[in-house]
């Protein structure tokens, strides 16, 4: 039986059977691994439910303003100073840490969820759940047998709009969807960091940053403005078409493509990075449905995400079905709306809550690790359909790229 046939109860039967015993008054201890721009986010977030009875104990980063930081803010939070360390597997060493968050920059991500679960530790871990393929399907390998309840930091899972979109669609509303249309667009150079040449090389651990791969020299660009380079991402295809292809096997149930071709470059800013600033994505699933996913850091055109279906079209901006683009008797008449509600909580607040709530109930969270490999998988083919120039297949039954 192929992994893809492995079935939600007996997952979560796996992660039921996992013991655990809780630190002093029934609290548990959470260790934050990258103290960043996004662990500065979900240190926030864990703010939001301080009532569900937990601290952050641990924390990891190899630049020290920043893990220097993450602690002060911790210690006036929670209560108690956590411990400090540069070294991942160091933390993940620690007995009274319980579960970790991984914020680490992407090519992190597979690696430390693969020894965070193998440690014994929960996780959840920022998206994309992985960039290099063999190091994502180790993960997920590792994770599927550990039992371990690990959460995977594509948000919309938990937001109640998409959430009420997914079962609109599954519903088969729109009768057969054949064609996915997502594009992005933003001008800002929200990558950059202006004060690179301040970085003191003595406050980085620039061996923990390397990972164990080929020796680079100190880059304080390399460390800050990670997003440019290669050597810690595949480009747009994991920093954001993350976000809007694991909506497709979610909404449609159709958990990875069978073919993918890409095509971009870098169009517009020529500061030496190394990845797209144009990118295009064509992605063919094995239901019948072609998703297109268009992204470009050179114009401030909007977002389109709609969904094509012979009854009619969902538009996911405006959150509304309709039925235009149907000429079918069985048309949608009456448009649909399902607005988010006012006050609602932010979605990665929402999130973080149902990762803290299962980990005391051992249920499977919104977000799982199969959600997580479908588009680290649906990722991984589409950066190599754009380095390799070539169609992109992926064998279902043996989880490999071809």
């Amino acid at each position: 039986m192929s992994e893809m046939n492995v079935s939600r109860r007996s997952f979560v039967s796996a992660a039921a059977a996992s013991t655990i015993a809780w630190g002093a008054n029934d609290r548990i201890s959470l260790g934050l691994i990258g103290t960043g721009g996004r662990g500065g986010a979900l240190m926030k977030a864990l703010e939001k439910n301080k009532d569900l009875n937990f601290a952050i104990t641990g924390v990891c980063d190899v630049y020290r303003p920043n893990r220097e930081q993450a602690v002060a803010r911790a210690a006036q939070t929670y209560g108690v100073t956590p411990r400090a360390t540069t070294d991942y597997e160091e933390l993940l060493s620690w007995k009274d840490i319980d579960a970790v968050l991984i914020a680490a920059p992407d090519y992190c991500h597979s690696i430390m969820l693969k020894k965070a679960v193998e440690a014994g530790k929960d996780a959840y871990c920022e998206k994309p759940m992985g960039v290099v393929f063999d190091d994502a399907k180790a993960a997920y390998m590792a994770v599927k047998q550990s039992g371990r309840v690990v959460q995977i930091g594509t948000q919309r899972r938990s937001d109640p709009a998409c959430m009420a979109a997914a079962r609109l669609v599954q519903s088969g509303i729109l009768g057969k969807v054949t064609r996915v249309d997502v594009s992005m667009n933003f001008q800002q150079p929200r990558w950059r960091r202006n004060d690179n040449d301040k970085v003191n090389p003595a406050d980085v651990d620039w061996n923990k940053f390397m990972m164990g791969r080929p020796a680079r020299p100190f880059d304080a660009r390399l460390l800050r403005e990670w997003q440019l380079f290669r050597y810690n991402t595949n480009g747009i295809a994991g920093l954001w078409m993350c976000h809007f292809i694991d909506m497709v096997p979610w909404f449609l149930e159709d958990l990875y493509p069978s073919a993918v071709v890409s095509a971009g470059g870098v169009y517009l800013w020529k500061d030496g990075r190394e990845t797209s600033d144009v990118f295009h994505s064509l992605l063919e699933y094995p239901k019948g449905f072609l998703v297109s996913f268009a992204m470009s850091l050179t114009s401030n055109a909007g977002t389109r995400n709609q969904w094509l279906g012979t009854r009619g079209t969902l538009d996911m901006d405006k959150y509304l079905i309709t039925g235009e683009g149907s000429s079918m008797p069985d048309k949608i008449g009456k448009p649909i709306e399902f607005k988010p509600e006012p006050g609602q909580p932010d979605p990665t607040v929402a999130h973080m809550k149902n990762f803290l709530e299962c980990l005391r109930s051992r249920q499977t969270p919104h977000a799982d690790i199969q959600a997580g490999f479908c588009h680290a998988v649906a990722g991984c083919m589409s950066a190599r359909a754009l380095e390799t120039g070539r169609r992109i297949r992926f064998d279902r039954e043996r989880l490999e790229l071809v």
